[in-house]
């Protein structure tokens, strides 16, 4: 009898359906994962919303990539559970791309095992990673200015690196709950995103007109890359951390040819990079040195999962991260 499982199916624009799929099989090198979550992502919201080159029906599970959970399976050619090898029962944090199902199959390279001091704990390991990644790219060092664009999951656990090394913390964003939220992470000052002359007013007079040293754009639109070109200092670097993927966008390059900045756009696509930020992240939180579970505001069933993509497009008050757990 073949066995089966629940995995929700894109099957056009703000529709999804949740199926009954069979249940995969690892192969050589994977291991099949019994998912306890998956992570929300502002990247699943295009295709949610209907993009002209998106094709329907997605694959079961597809958009979900923040997967975790416990091993339940193991294909051939994987070590034991000595060293990195891989047991049935490890609970790991996965790098994959069908986590909005009851089950997943990932690589084993793909993959990090959780440690005990995590025990119960949401891991949605790729957001986190991409945290870590961006934070080296951004190379922040102590007595810098940092401006921050955009105060959400990214933008409150760089705010807390960021301060960490050393550096003081410009915090800007929209809503007056995560300007709090930024102050609770170590923000030495926050301003509202509402005015765009008065935000670069406010940094002039904040850094005795020299601008930032540092700015990491995470919003993901034109206005704060627009923001985020002005607050930069002279040789100074603007880190994109938003997913700018919704269509072009224009930049002013006299300005920043003019200033002399480092742009980065520090959305890493090396699996290795991704695994290193992967891992690094998994000690930050087991360690105390980060704690993302405040930032886990809504949580909901696979059958929701259309509330909860609505929810990460709408942001409404309160909202930082939202899970499907399982």
């Amino acid at each position: 009898m073949t066995r089966t499982m629940q995995a929700a199916v894109l099957t056009g624009a703000r529709a999804m359906r949740v199926d009954t799929v069979p249940l995969p099989e690892p192969g050589m090198g994977e291991l099949r994962v019994r998912l306890e979550g998956c992570g929300v992502c502002s990247s699943n919201v295009e295709p949610w919303e209907g993009q002209p080159w998106s094709s329907y029906p997605g694959e079961p599970g597809g958009l979900g990539h923040e997967g975790w959970g416990v091993v339940d399976a193991i294909g051939e050619g994987i070590s034991s559970a000595d060293g990195d090898g891989f047991a049935i029962g490890d609970r790991v944090a996965t790098l994959s791309g069908r986590s909005f199902a009851h089950y997943d199959l990932v690589a084993a390279d793909m993959a990090v095992k959780l440690p005990p001091e995590l025990a119960g704990m949401a891991v949605p390991g790729e957001p986190l990673g991409c945290v870590m990644n961006i934070f080296r790219r951004a190379d922040v060092a102590a007595g810098q200015t940092v401006a921050i664009i955009g105060i959400g999951f990214l933008g409150a656990l760089l705010t807390r690196l960021a301060t960490d090394a050393g550096a003081r913390v410009l915090a800007i964003s929209r809503r007056p709950f995560s300007l709090d939220l930024a102050r609770r992470y170590g923000a030495a000052e926050t301003i509202p995103m509402d005015d765009h002359y008065a935000i670069i007013a406010r940094v002039n007079e904040l850094t005795g007109d020299a601008g930032c040293e540092r700015v990491i754009e995470c919003v993901g639109r034109q206005w704060p890359l627009d923001l985020a070109g002005e607050l930069v200092g002279f040789g100074g670097r603007l880190v994109v951390a938003g997913y700018h993927q919704d269509g072009p966008r224009q930049i002013n390059m006299q300005a920043w040819n003019w200033k002399g900045i480092d742009v980065v756009n520090a959305h890493e696509r090396d699996p290795a990079v991704q695994m290193r930020g992967l891992r690094e992240a998994v000690d930050a939180v087991a360690s105390g040195r980060l704690d993302p579970a405040p930032l886990y505001t809504h949580r909901y069933p696979l059958d929701r999962l259309g509330e909860a993509l609505d929810a990460a497009r709408d942001r409404p008050d309160g909202f930082l991260k939202a899970l499907v757990t399982f």
